[in-house]
């Protein structure tokens, strides 16, 4: 039961932390589009492109986030596997 308990405490909160994320790269995005069509319309504005290459760094930064993301999923899903394998088997098995 601790397994099972466990198991569905971890699928919650990778799902919670993923849609998170890409909410949050989601909402980056756009800033980056509307800044860069400002940009078109006026390229000589320097804090303007200083503005655009911030918010495209912030956004590299919580792509990036997703991939540790995944690899985190990975690992701890390894160490869920080895410890509750023979107590729990979950819905999905866990990359191995």
């Amino acid at each position: 039961a601790k397994c099972a308990d466990l198991y569905q405490q971890l699928s919650k909160e990778y799902d919670k932390r993923e849609k998170a994320i890409k909410s949050c790269v989601g909402l980056l995005s756009q800033k980056v589009n509307a800044l860069r069509k400002e940009r078109e319309e006026n390229m000589d504005d320097f804090d303007l492109m200083r503005k655009l290459r911030k918010e495209q760094t912030k956004l590299r930064m919580m792509q990036q986030e997703l991939s540790v993301e995944e690899v985190v999923k990975d690992t701890s899903l390894k160490a869920y596997h080895e410890r509750c394998r023979q107590y729990y088997k979950p819905p999905t098995s866990p990359p191995v």
